[in-house]
């Protein structure tokens, strides 16, 4: 399990790499694709969050049943 806690958080910290160098590139370039893709990778990256963790949960209520 905490093999897949330090990926989770592996990719969170490069989820966030990619948010700030989007935000950088648009703070530089002033072209609002970037803005729309960060806004984009953060939903997606929430969205994948939810279902990991909602995975861990059903994981922990059923498999002791087994």
């Amino acid at each position: 399990e905490s093999a897949r806690v330090l990926i989770l958080r592996l990719v969170a910290v490069l989820v966030a790499i990619g948010i700030g160098g989007l935000l950088l590139a648009f703070v530089f370039t002033r072209d609002r694709r970037y803005l729309a893709l960060g806004w984009r990778l953060f939903r997606y990256a929430i969205i994948v969050a939810l279902v990991f963790f909602a995975l861990l949960i059903v994981e922990r209520v059923f498999v002791p049943f087994v």
